[in-house]
């Protein structure tokens, strides 16, 4: 298996600060699942919809509308059109929206009630029933449970500002899950509830992220793990890990994890992909074997696995604590979580695994030719995502480290951290660099020889080879 597949469905959250609890849309009403037939029936109301003039509304495409109804401020059954025009990245979410009188705008109720089924492929073993391929969207029954993460499957109704790049996937929750077949509900934003049936509430804004099915649950305070498979003594380790990766983060940034992170062993619908990704506090291991969270527990490749343990907590801090939009949205996102993940792993591995992570990020760059960040206009600039957030971002931010230092490195992702704005875009980017040097002649290098060259990449090898 190509070791890159486990972090290539890392998928980039389209939303922009975290939602406090009076702007997060409201989520209340009843879900039906069964683990053995693959369906979802759902009976949902939306409220404390956001005011929006060009929004969609986005469901998976998967789920079969029986009506969408206005509660608010009249009762009536909706008329609806899809929009061509918007998509999740990987198309698993249909748009709808609510053409005004005369069909050249949009309106919006104040409340709204979907209804709704569906029925999944239940892909329960790897000889006859399985999928050619899983990933993060899907909403994925392999016979023992379901597991869906929340915005990019959009199991659940979200608002999509369409103007200023912002999904409403975190919602205040009331929902009543009814799972016959499983006997462990699992929700994010509440501790999984060991029946068939659960009044679920979140009073703070949460993706949604879901597993149902028939697991064990261990919760030692420090880490809550579902499924278990693995011997004691090794979670005991792992748990330990964890909290160890958790201080150097909050040490670093000065920001506490608010939750505690909660892992799901899994496994796919597809016989070979393997991967982690994270919907705070949620964070999924789907794979079989070594290519799951079980590769954490061997010795073998533990040290392949320990830097994807230190990227997925460090996406806490930028995805959920910063939610990124616009052109280079993702590349801070998930270039700057790469980055504190290298650097965790420079400091609490060996210098040798340090070395060797770098070293396959450069050589991934052999044949790279982006644009460098002044000229991305569009995230269709971007030609090879893969390449251009996890190897070249990280790249030339270790190569900026070795300019300002590490203490003001670890000052600028504060800044970007706590610095509110509209669009995290490039001027954002110069923008917080510049208010942490305070130095505009430093400032100008960087901008000269990372920001705005077309020999970025060559600057920043050179530079890091640089003792």
């Amino acid at each position: 298996m190509n070791v890159r597949i486990v972090t290539c469905f890392i998928l980039l959250t389209i939303s922009l600060n975290i939602f406090s609890q009076e702007n997060a849309p409201h989520l209340k009403g009843k879900v039906k699942i069964s683990i053995k037939e693959g369906t979802f029936d759902c009976d949902l109301t939306l409220s404390n919809i956001p005011r929006i003039q060009d929004y969609v509304i986005r469901l998976n495409s998967g789920m079969n509308l029986l009506h969408i109804r206005s509660k608010k401020p009249k009762d009536f059954v909706i008329v609806y059109d899809k929009s061509d025009k918007d998509s999740t990245s990987t198309g698993e979410s249909s748009a709808y929206y609510f053409p005004d009188n005369n069909r050249k705008g949009k309106f919006l109720p104040e409340e709204l009630q979907f209804r709704y089924v569906a029925k999944f492929p239940v892909a329960n073993d790897t000889i006859e029933n399985f999928s050619r391929q899983d990933w993060k969207g899907n909403i994925a029954f392999n016979g023992m449970s379901v597991r869906s993460d929340g915005s990019q499957s959009a199991w659940y109704p979200i608002i999509y500002d369409v103007k200023k790049d912002i999904a409403y996937d975190r919602v205040v929750y009331d929902i009543e899950i009814i799972c016959k077949d499983c006997n462990t509900i699992y929700a994010n934003g509440n501790k999984p509830i060991s029946s068939n049936s659960a009044h679920l509430i979140s009073n703070e804004p949460q993706e949604i992220a879901l597993f149902c099915g028939n697991y064990d649950v261990i919760d030692d305070g420090n880490i809550t793990l579902l499924n278990p498979k693995f011997p004691e003594e090794k979670i005991k380790q792992f748990s330990n890990l964890v909290s160890s990766y958790k201080k150097y983060y909050e040490q670093k940034l000065n920001i506490k994890f608010n939750q505690t992170p909660t892992f799901i062993n899994t496994t796919p619908t597809s016989k070979k992909n393997g991967w982690l990704f994270v919907s705070y506090p949620t964070i999924m291991g789907i794979g079989w074997g070594k290519y799951g969270l079980a590769g954490i527990f061997e010795e073998k490749s533990q040290k392949f696995y320990k830097p994807l343990i230190a990227h997925e907590l460090g996406d806490y801090y930028f995805g959920t604590i910063k939610v990124f939009n616009s052109e280079l949205g993702d590349m801070m996102s998930e270039g700057f979580t790469e980055y504190m993940a290298l650097k965790l792993t420079e400091e609490n591995q060996t210098e040798k695994n340090y070395d060797e992570v770098l070293a396959k990020k450069v050589e991934n760059l052999k044949d790279f030719k982006p644009k460098s960040f002044s000229m991305v206009k569009s995230i269709t600039d971007i030609s090879d995502r893969q390449t251009y957030v996890y190897d070249y971002a990280p790249i030339l931010f270790i190569a900026i480290e070795k300019e300002i230092g590490k203490k003001k490195m670890w000052e600028w992702l504060k800044n970007i951290l706590e610095t509110k704005t509209e669009f995290t875009n490039y001027d954002f980017l110069v923008s917080t660099l510049k208010n942490t040097l305070k130095n505009d002649k430093k400032t100008d290098v960087i901008i000269s020889k990372y920001f705005s060259n077309d020999a970025s990449t060559e600057n920043a090898i050179k530079r890091i080879a640089e003792k």
